[in-house]
């Protein structure tokens, strides 16, 4: 299993300032999965997003074992050959975007002031979008067995009455798709809002069509072509500047994977959000909407007090580039304050 036995970290360092980063890399199978659907393949990537100009080294670290993938030990299992140890360099020179493009700006970061505010331009940030529709990705351009697994596929969307909205320039997959959701993006950006929202897992929800993995039951087996699609998505929005709301899990999908803990299956699924989209510049990661024991008769186990420290413990230890970290009330989250809470903020529902 590439997911789970596999694991490829990168370790960029700025020579001037000796900053390290140790950037999470994924499978990738043939390398264009996005174009041409692939499932198998020889590729790996990883995504860097250098917050500095000048030389920037960098070494891979590529290791097999038996669940390597969610060990925080850098020196888990064993070397695995191909790119392991393979090192260089590259120079980065000072952005060339300006506007809206977060590229202008540099990475969001909570520096301890009410607003998040941008490394790069100084800039502070509003954030100023439509929360819903909470399942944008349930799109039927994108690659997966979402659209016909018997799982209310009559919910999936076709943004049709965007594909207007889609301009030349803009990016779409295999020849002509993608182009409506791509319209939404600009129709949102085009009202002057500045975030979008999604959830990236929703099994045993409202909708029960958006989840990353190859089908609705199988958890430790990511769709490579589908997640490819979903980057194009995300990159398009952050040119825009269109902040990216992820919302890991809703309420009815808290313990879908390992019962509500934070095991494998939990660990494995945020390496791979991180992987994938982490390297993107304003985002937070929602560790849950209407989060833990929020009413009777939970249809999965509801995260308690301990898992949704670790959840938070996780990103603060992982997340190479420190977003925002916030939860959504179900459950009040008062026990999730004091100096053992990672939490940058609130989602608040009223």
């Amino acid at each position: 299993n590439p997911f789970t036995d596999y694991r490829l970290d990168v370790i960029f360092r700025h020579a001037k300032s000796e900053r390290e980063y140790r950037i999470p890399g994924h499978f990738a199978a043939d390398g264009d999965a996005a174009s041409s659907s692939a499932t198998e393949g020889s590729t790996w990537r990883v995504h860097f997003a250098p917050d500095a100009p000048g030389e920037w080294t960098w070494t891979a670290q590529f290791r097999q074992g038996n669940f390597v993938a969610v060990s925080s030990m850098p020196t888990a299992g064993k070397p695995a050959g191909y790119m392991d140890g393979e090192s260089g360099s590259l120079v980065v020179v000072a952005t060339d975007k300006s506007g809206r493009d977060f590229r202008a700006h540099g990475r969001l970061v909570y520096d301890g002031t009410h607003y998040p505010r941008f490394l790069g331009s100084g800039k502070r940030f509003l954030k100023q979008g439509p929360d819903a529709p909470e399942n944008f990705l349930s799109y039927a351009d994108f690659d997966g067995t979402f659209k016909d697994d018997g799982h209310k596929d009559h919910l999936v969307k076709t943004w049709e009455a965007h594909r207007r909205d889609w301009e030349p320039g803009d990016p779409f997959w295999k020849e002509n798709k993608g182009r409506a959701m791509i319209g939404a993006l600009n129709y949102i950006a085009g009202k002057g809002m500045n975030s979008v929202s999604m959830l990236t897992m929703n099994i045993m929800g409202d909708d029960q069509n958006v989840f990353p993995f190859v089908d609705y039951e199988t958890h430790d087996r990511y769709d490579v072509s589908k997640l490819d699609q979903w980057e194009l998505v995300f990159s398009h929005a952050q040119e825009l500047g269109l902040f990216l709301h992820f919302k890991l899990t809703e309420m009815e999908s808290q313990g879908v994977l390992d019962n509500g803990g934070v095991g494998l299956q939990t660990r494995l699924y945020y390496r791979e959000m991180v992987s994938r989209f982490g390297h993107h510049l304003a985002l937070n990661w929602n560790l849950g909407e209407e989060n833990g024991e929020w009413i009777p008769n939970h249809p999965t186990p509801p995260m308690d007090t301990l898992a949704r420290h670790a959840m938070t413990g996780w990103f603060d230890l992982h997340d190479p580039y420190d977003h925002l970290v916030v939860i959504h009330n179900g459950n009040p989250f008062d026990d999730m304050l004091g100096p053992a809470g990672k939490l940058d903020g609130a989602s608040l529902q009223v």
